[in-house]
């Protein structure tokens, strides 16, 4: 080996730890700059920049199953209760190893664990996942578990982040790069250009379909892709997208190459992991001097990122999940493709904000948290997005984001924060909904969407709205609360603080797949009955404090069969896991089990109301609220989606 290969060898495997998001930093500017700076201009496309003309309504689950949020190992929750690092639980490994893009075979039976890597589709049996990290290898098939798990950790539930029904976007909005996101995730075929220089842009796994395909089993539409595309438009660049290359270290490396050819930057999303799919960054110690700048970064949501220049042409290697990929492109990516562009520095607006509700972050890596903002008795509050990396809506849907520091695990209550916006204008919302989300919200709203008010919605279930009512941080909380006392629904939930506004009816019950012959002419006591006396027959549960759970719990009476501990926290994500065999019965709405094709039993109707702020009634964005929930229009939209209003 030469003395140059040896030392560009050296100097690849000393970028091979965590760098600071300061440190990472300076080693890609001295790398690049100074350099010359091109000029050319070219012409804007078609989508980015103009307005929609329909309102644009989700027509799937995004993600369109539940999914592992880290590398680890899918099990039942209560089998590892008692793990610690002197007492670790011991699992026997089933026989498959999941991967993105692979469906999975093999059901989690107690005392059982299955391998499976971030994004994979998760088993059925399992509940939780526990990282790699917590865990230690026993010999042949045989897993040590050295920490307790919950149910869901690390879970990412059918339809969490966008469920199929939902409005996401309305009509007259113009597009940039977070509304692209959420139309790519959904599989809408349209996108949009900007300005020089010439940025090539590949996506790589082998679970990706492009927007405008079909779907098979534990696929995915890529989002990266196009929401990278528009970003870099968005920042007075060129954006060449050209498509994704599946994990084959060959194809890929031929693919970059070409790309680096006829570019002048390289963006790559996914396969920064330091799994067995992790190909980029052994190809880029090919492709050109110095090579590897920084692989890993202390930064929340981003640590896989990789940042190389080959040649003097910058390549970056984003992280795989939306949200981690934009944060980072946005936070580290910009100012140098800004530079390149020979643009003035962005401006970040900056504004005051009280969190009111804790936040928990991880010790060693500075955390960014995206938030919505939303007016309070006494100033704006940051409320997170919440809903994790893998989410396009947490970018899509967020004012701005706050620091956490690496040495805080936390951010307490009522703190006040620094708030940097994402973009440079913010409009506080007219009217702030707070509680327990239903599509049939979205009925309601579409009146003052079109009359130009600005809705926020924030989905924290009915006992967190009722929470933030009382702290005067919304005009209405979403409730649908049963009080077995009273046998009546969310009046005795209300204090003097707040009144309650009737919304509709939505009749719950039970679903199961309609070639399952164990619930066929049962009612829903008498499916229940069935599946608790079947021990092959599994359930999924709704979340605690959601108003399903309760009548849930009353059909049990205190029975917890296989998959109790299964908790997603919507009717879409229930519904999903029935018709994808994850799970076979469970409860939810009516509309929802005839999006899926599921047979659906009633059991109760459910009253889905709105606790409104007193103090707040007389808004004129409330009186809107009121007005169109009584019209005539609204109340036929909302009887047409399956629902009953009052």
């Amino acid at each position: 080996m030469s003395d140059k290969n040896q030392s560009r060898s050296h100097a690849q495997e000393q970028f091979l730890s965590v760098l600071s998001r300061e440190e990472a930093i300076a080693r890609f500017d001295a790398a690049l700059f100074p350099r010359e700076v091109p000029n050319e201009v070219v012409a804007l496309a078609a989508a980015l920049g103009r307005a929609l003309a329909q309102d644009v309504v989700a027509p799937i689950d995004v993600p369109p199953f539940d999914r592992s949020n880290v590398d680890g190992f899918a099990l039942r929750a209560s089998d590892v209760a008692t793990a610690s690092e002197s007492a670790p639980v011991r699992l026997s490994l089933n026989d498959e190893e999941i991967a993105c893009g692979t469906a999975p075979k093999c059901r989690v039976a107690p005392l059982t664990a299955t391998a499976i890597a971030t994004g994979g589709p998760v088993p059925r049996g399992a509940d939780a996942i526990v990282m790699i990290e917590q865990t230690e290898p026993a010999g042949l098939q045989q897993l040590d578990v050295r920490r307790a798990v919950t149910p869901g950790q690390f879970i990412s539930y059918a339809g969490s982040d966008m469920a199929r029904g939902e409005t996401l976007l309305r009509a007259g909005l113009v597009i940039g790069a977070r509304e692209i996101g959420m139309l790519a995730a959904c599989g809408i075929a349209e996108i949009a250009v900007t300005r020089a220089p010439i940025v090539a842009i590949l996506s790589t796994g082998d679970e990706l379909v492009q927007p405008g395909g079909v779907l098979a089993e534990a696929q995915i539409f890529d989002t990266n892709g196009p929401i990278v595309a528009a970003a870099v438009r968005e920042n007075g660049a060129v954006a060449q997208f050209l498509g994704a290359v599946a994990d084959d270290e060959a194809a890929l490396e031929a693919a970059m190459r070409a790309a680096l050819a006829n570019s002048d930057m390289l963006i790559l999303s996914g396969g920064t992991s330091k799994g067995a799919g992790d190909l980029t960054h052994r190809i880029i110690a090919r492709l050109g001097a110095p090579g590897l700048i920084a692989h890993g970064v202390a930064l929340k949501p981003g640590k896989p990122l990789c940042l190389a220049v080959c040649d003097g042409k910058p390549v970056v290697i984003l992280p795989g999940f939306p949200t981690s990929a934009m944060f980072t492109f946005h936070d580290m990516i910009v100012p140098v493709l800004r530079r390149m562009a020979g643009l003035p520095a962005r401006a970040d607006a900056k504004v005051a904000a009280r969190v009111p509700v804790r936040i928990a972050s991880e010790l060693g890596r500075t955390e960014f948290v995206m938030v919505s903002l939303v007016a309070g008795n006494e100033g704006l509050l940051a409320y997170p997005t919440g809903k994790g990396s893998g989410a396009i809506t947490s970018f899509a849907q967020a004012d701005g984001f706050l620091r956490v520091d690496a040495l805080a695990d936390h951010v307490e209550a009522g703190s006040a924060a620094e708030i940097t916006l994402l973009t440079p204008h913010l409009r506080v919302p007219d009217l702030t909904i707070i509680g327990s989300h239903c599509t049939g919200l979205d009925l309601v709203t579409a009146p003052l969407a079109r009359a130009g008010l600005c809705v926020r919605t924030i989905a924290v279930g009915s006992l967190g709205g009722l929470a933030a009512a009382r702290r005067g941080e919304c005009d209405l909380a979403p409730i649908h609360l049963f009080d077995a006392k009273t046998e009546s629904y969310n009046t005795p939930f209300l204090d003097e603080s707040l009144t309650l506004v009737a919304g509709w009816r939505r009749m719950q019950g039970i679903v199961y797949r309609k070639d399952d012959a164990r619930f066929a002419g049962l009612d829903a006591h008498g499916a229940v009955a069935q599946a608790l006396g079947d021990p092959a027959c599994l359930m999924v549960n709704r979340n605690q404090g959601a108003g399903t759970r309760i009548l849930l719990d009353r059909l049990l009476a205190g029975a917890r069969p296989d998959g109790y501990w299964n908790q997603p926290k919507s009717h879409n994500a229930v519904a999903a896991a029935v018709a994808q065999h994850r799970a076979d019965w469970g409860m939810t709405i009516a509309p929802v089990a005839e999006v899926y094709g599921l047979s659906f039993l009633p059991f109760a109707e459910e009253h889905y109301d709105l606790a409104l702020v007193r103090a707040r009634q007389d808004k004129p964005a409330v009186q809107a609220f009121l007005h169109s929930l009584q019209s005539d229009e609204t109340r036929a939209a909302l009887m047409k989606a399956g629902f009953s209003p009052v």
